[in-house]
C-alpha cells in the first residue's frame, strides 16, 4: 500500500496516479481512468476530475494508494 499525503484539501485523481508515479503522463493517467482501470474507494470511477480527499483510497493494476 502507498501512503500519499495530500497538501489542501484535495487533489484531482490523475494527478495523483501522476504524483505517485503510477503512469508516465497526464495522457495516460486519462485513458486508463476513461477505460475503468482505476477504482476510488472499492468502485470503479471514470471521473478524470475526481476530487481525492483524506481518507480515500485509489486502486489501480494491482496497487492501492491510500490518502493522508
Amino acid at each position: 500500500m502507498i501512503e500519499f499525503k495530500v497538501e489542501g484539501d484535495f487533489i484531482p485523481l490523475i494527478q495523483l496516479l501522476k504524483a505517485a508515479n503510477l503512469v508516465q503522463t497526464g495522457g495516460e493517467a486519462q485513458i486508463v481512468v476513461t477505460e475503468g482501470e482505476v477504482k476510488y474507494n472499492g468502485h470503479i470511477d471514470y471521473r478524470k476530475r475526481l476530487k481525492v480527499k483524506k481518507g480515500d483510497t485509489v486502486e489501480f493494476r494491482d496497487k492501492i494508494i491510500r490518502v493522508i
